[in-house]
């Protein structure tokens, strides 16, 4: 497991390129809020404190992570804006739910990354229990959604130095 050899909070701020004309919207599952509403506070912090002005971060709730594929594809055509954050948590219980809703908006995600030429970051926590997630939400192993913040603003600057 990656988590086991790196924090997912860990990045060198040095080689976070400047973000501060950066647009981000961010769409978080309320279903397991008390684990989404932690990545949604580590990637707001992230985004700041790396020169992405408060007001140009957009943020929108969805009921659950199947929804994120929606949520994302509406505020990317609403908004426009230069990379969309999706978080989510999906803890593995006794039915095959789990599998469905994970591959479902693991293919959706992939899509939207091919379809608006923008960075659609996938910052979906799948995990067999809620102490893992808890774990990876600001806990032993870091914060999945500063993760995810950093990767949106490096995928913007990948996408900026094509053009």
């Amino acid at each position: 497991m990656a988590t086991a050899y790196q924090n997912l909070s860990s990045y060198d701020p040095a080689s976070v390129p400047d973000a501060s004309d950066m647009r981000v919207a961010i769409v978080c599952a309320e279903w397991n809020a008390n684990v989404t509403e932690k990545l949604l506070e580590g990637a707001c912090d992230a985004l700041e404190k790396n020169g992405v002005r408060s007001e140009n971060i957009l943020v929108a709730r969805v009921p659950g992570t199947f929804e994120l594929t929606f949520g994302a594809q509406q505020m990317a055509e609403t908004y426009e804006p230069d990379a969309v954050i999706v978080l989510g948590c999906v803890v593995r219980g006794d039915t095959p739910h789990f599998d469905y809703v994970c591959q479902g908006v693991t293919i959706g995600i992939t899509k939207l990354n091919t379809m608006f030429g923008i960075p659609f970051i996938f910052g979906v926590l799948t995990t067999d229990t809620m102490q893992q997630s808890l774990d990876r939400a600001g806990g032993v192993h870091g914060n999945k959604g500063v993760e995810a913040a950093i990767t949106a603003i490096k995928m913007h600057d990948f996408v900026c130095k094509l053009k």
